[in-house]
């Protein structure tokens, strides 16, 4: 018992320190109650800055408001603190180390990634020049998206992805994970690039190329990956799926080639020209299911197509939590 409280405490802790970029980033009077307050921080999944409203913290289907004086987590609207303009202008300059102007991009593109992997998404006033949006003004609006890395997760499923099982580099089936939003989903895909990157007692590493459109796999914080993908892993930040996949082809010689959230005309190209590359594509869409998947018609070429060996359906059902299924090529289920 007393090691159990140890390792659940040595968890906590690294969940605090993890996180400590995140209280950076908030205005002093509001800093140091946060951390002093009563808050599970191994579960906090978003901070909801919004000026004008209550500050929110959200952990799964759960919220809470925080107050100040002495700081803590509560349920009562009524005593929530208020954001304030200066409160957002304050967390922007910290944000962008007092150089919003040298973040325009990431500005331009709705978020800025901090370290340790958390992400802030950016609203306000849409610059639009010639139809196509510039820049971000009057930013009144941030949603801090906290990183939890879960090494591990993904073992028991790695067994049903090598082709050879237990034959050296002998590479992997072509894999789809399906599931809806908040399910875990891109938290799994970080742990089998991982796994599959440094190898496992039965098999090599592999070369991993990663197309990071929106910085959530591997998180780059100034070019550097704030996750831990492995260490052969090759990662192109911020730039979109099917452009990204054809460029590390011809330039990192992957031997997989890992995306998330695959859903266009473009991606299905770029999904083909790599497997006729002779590459094999680790990804992932978002669908409840290989039935839904055939009611949208770039998913459903997918299918179809039988571009994917291997469908992962990651689904919640009452009573169970969350349960995973592996289908091969033709539907039907392995395990």
């Amino acid at each position: 018992m007393e090691r159990m409280e140890t390792m659940e405490h040595k968890k906590t802790m690294e969940s605090i320190a993890s996180i400590g970029s995140v209280f950076k980033i908030f205005p002093m009077h509001i800093r140091n109650e946060i951390q002093s307050a009563c808050l599970s921080f191994r579960n906090l999944e978003e901070i909801r800055v919004r000026v004008g409203q209550p500050l929110l913290f959200m952990s799964g289907q759960t919220e809470g408001f925080f107050t100040r004086q002495p700081g803590y987590i509560t349920g009562e609207k009524q005593r929530a603190y208020i954001v304030t303009p200066q409160d957002v202008g304050d967390m922007l300059v910290f944000i962008s180390r007092y150089s919003l102007f040298a973040f325009e991009e990431e500005v331009r593109g709705g978020y800025i990634t901090l370290e340790g992997g958390h992400r802030v998404g950016l609203s306000g006033q849409a610059v639009i020049h010639e139809g196509a949006l510039q820049t971000l003004r009057n930013i009144s609006y941030l949603n801090i998206r906290i990183s939890h890395e879960v090494k591990g997760c993904a073992e028991n499923m790695l067994p049903y992805l090598y082709r050879q099982p237990g034959r050296r580099q002998s590479g992997i089936y072509n894999t789809l994970l399906v599931s809806p939003p908040g399910r875990g989903k891109t938290t799994l895909l970080r742990d089998m690039i991982r796994l599959l990157s440094d190898g496992t007692n039965t098999h090599a590493g592999l070369k991993v190329s990663v197309v990071d459109e929106r910085s959530e796999i591997a998180a780059c914080c100034r070019g550097v990956p704030q996750n831990d993908v492995g260490m052969r892993t090759d990662v192109l930040d911020a730039c979109p799926k099917s452009t990204g996949m054809m460029r590390l082809i011809r330039t990192m010689s992957p031997q997989v080639v890992a995306v998330d959230e695959l859903g266009s005309k473009e991606d299905a190209s770029a999904v083909a020209y790599a497997i006729h590359s002779g590459c094999s594509v680790l990804g992932s869409v978002h669908a409840y299911g290989l039935e839904e998947m055939l009611y949208k018609p770039i998913l459903k070429e997918f299918v179809i197509q039988r571009y994917f060996d291997r469908y992962l359906v990651i689904s919640q059902e009452e009573g169970q939590g969350r349960v995973y299924r592996m289908y091969d090529a033709d539907r039907k289920p392995l395990c």
